[in-house]
């Protein structure tokens, strides 16, 4: 078939990619000048079954609470006057039970560790430079008590197949001695080794060059309107440069897909949460990170990206706003600046803020809803690269009537 995908992002080319492997025209529709340029750019970069605890658990009503007077908070919640975000806040809050928080955990788990088997398979098949780091990822903690609550809660994915080691200080700076000066900081770490990092937007833009070079079409800088629609049929996506027709469609476009889709009749529970970055170069310094880590006291994420540091925090409930001012980076600055003071030249880091596609319970849709064509593959929240080799290879499947490798309950659209 000729398929349409909407949206750049490393979600999208990456459901081009395996929709290519099973021999479809692909044709993916871009509205900035190249893909992989909002939130698939400057996320932390990481592949990370280990992180796949849902942010709906019955903590996050305190914590959301908590974010309206307390500043330096790692979540922002402001009143707004957009309607859309207390109704996705309700839905959301009814997925704050531990029964569900444990059933959705596990579900995200299960899609984010057969994801990463997929991009195993990618990587083994393509030759793909995106600055991959295999050495796994530490989740530090800076007290006794609250390592033995990360030990405990991190059972959970162990008893879904998760490797975890518990380090001691020591062995945390002996992993990566660029920690060693914040050794006193550091009560201990969760090790998950088989856990990585790599550059998102690196890899889409490379996977992006092998789905032009097998003749699929990426077409940048073009804008979408809206769809055309007979019977349950989707017939064409317009565009500021004309109509697209294909056979079938996939909408990928992360935080932007409800607002599309909402144009058709289908109600969508996406809202943007905006997370904010930084990245460093390294230049001459000489303790730059080894191995990505995670301070879950302060829930700053660090990765290493070949010269450069990425450094990742916050998540605010700000609508579609990105902009974003050199304050809303001095805590996650001075965190990374505490633990690592020779990791890299501060000065230079360059600022940026974009949006994550989250949803009430942590999973992204799948299949189809009210149109026999259209293909939902969306709303992958805040490990979005973690989760796009499956999703993608998911989307494939369902396309083709296969039954999809992992199993599918409870990530099926209704």
């Amino acid at each position: 078939m000729k398929v349409i995908v909407l949206g750049g992002g490393v979600v999208g080319v990456t459901t081009a990619y395996q929709l290519q492997k099973d021999g479809h025209e692909v044709v993916v529709v871009e509205r900035q000048p190249t893909v992989a340029t909002e939130t698939s750019w400057g996320n932390a970069g990481m592949i990370a079954p280990g992180h796949s605890f849902v942010w709906s658990s019955p903590k996050a009503p305190m914590t959301l609470l908590k974010s309206l007077v307390l500043k330096d908070q790692a979540l922002r919640f402001k009143f707004s006057t957009d309607a859309r975000l207390y109704a996705w806040s309700w839905l959301f809050l009814m997925e704050c039970t531990s029964e569900k928080a444990r059933r959705n955990t596990l579900l995200k788990h299960r899609l984010a560790a057969y994801s990463q088997s997929i991009l195993g398979e990618v990587i083994a098949e393509e030759a793909v430079d995106y600055d991959r780091n295999d050495r796994g990822i530490i989740y530090f903690h800076r007290s006794q008590e609250a390592l033995d609550r990360g030990v405990a809660q991190m059972k959970l994915l162990e008893s879904d197949g998760q490797i975890i080691k518990v380090l001691s200080r020591d062995q945390v700076v002996a992993l990566d001695p660029s920690l060693a000066s914040a050794r006193d900081k550091i009560a201990g770490a969760i090790h998950c080794p088989t856990d990585e990092t790599g550059d998102p937007a690196k890899f889409t833009r490379a996977l992006a060059k092998k789905v032009i070079q097998r003749g699929g079409a990426i077409l940048t800088g073009t804008t979408i309107g809206g769809f055309e629609t007979s019977g349950d049929d989707v017939i064409g996506v317009r565009t500021d440069k004309g109509v697209l027709k294909g056979d079938a469609y996939v909408l990928a476009l992360g935080t932007y897909s409800p607002l599309l889709a909402r144009k058709i009749g289908i109600k969508l529970p996406i809202y943007p949460v905006k997370g904010y970055s930084l990245t460093i170069p390294i230049g001459d310094q000489p303790m730059a990170p080894t191995v990505a880590a995670v301070d879950e006291h302060n829930l700053v994420a660090f990765s290493r990206f070949g010269d450069r540091i990425r450094v990742t925090a916050t998540a605010e409930f700000a609508g579609y706003d990105t902009s974003h001012k050199p304050s809303d980076f001095s805590f996650m600055k001075r965190v990374t600046q505490e633990l690592y003071p020779e990791g890299g030249d501060y000065d230079r880091a360059e600022m940026w803020a974009g949006l994550r596609p989250m949803t009430p319970n942590n999973l992204p849709f799948f299949g189809r809803r009210k149109y026999r064509n259209l293909y939902l593959n969306t709303g992958h929240g805040h490990i979005g690269w973690t989760m796009s080799h499956g999703s993608a290879r998911i989307t494939a499947d369902l396309m083709a009537g296969r039954t999809p490798a992992t199993p599918m309950d409870g990530l099926l659209a209704d």
